[in-house]
């Protein structure tokens, strides 16, 4: 599978799915709006996909990867889709796990924050981060653990 996102020409995240995101894209001060992604060359054994979006880059600044975004259960449509702007906050389909925002360490409560995609927002330099996309024949929503 090939995965493509539109990034500024300097390579670093536009400004509205991130830390510099204006007031109106953020929640608590938290960038909410995700980021629109492509995925195509789509196995055609694939029935839904998942992926996830950590920041490896976050441990020697908090101690663990940092969970941004995790999604499963997402219908495949087509061997090329779009994952458009904003679809964490707007998602008829898929179910979103937690992100870090949940963890014991940062204690949020809001599902807003802590079951949907929460952009970047590095406290000490640029961070790299790392968007993988599964191809899934079939559903692996596991009861419990996360939320719609």
């Amino acid at each position: 599978m090939q995965i493509k996102t539109d990034l500024t020409l300097a390579g670093y995240m536009p400004d509205l799915y991130a830390k510099a995101a204006p007031e109106n894209a953020k929640k608590n001060g938290t960038p909410v709006i995700s980021f629109p992604f492509e995925v195509s060359d789509i196995p055609k054994s694939a029935n839904y996909l998942a992926w996830t979006m950590i920041d490896d880059d976050a441990i020697p600044v908090v101690g663990f990867a940092w969970i941004h975004w995790t999604m499963i259960d997402v219908p495949v449509t087509d061997t090329t889709m779009l994952i458009p702007a904003d679809f964490s906050r707007k998602a008829t389909v898929g179910v979103q796990g937690k992100n870090s925002q949940a963890s014991k360490f940062v204690r949020e409560t809001d599902e807003m924050l802590t079951a949907r995609y929460t952009g970047p927002m590095p406290p000490d330099q640029p961070h790299a981060y790392r968007l993988t996309v599964y191809a899934m024949p079939a559903i692996i929503t596991c009861a419990g653990l996360l939320s719609k």
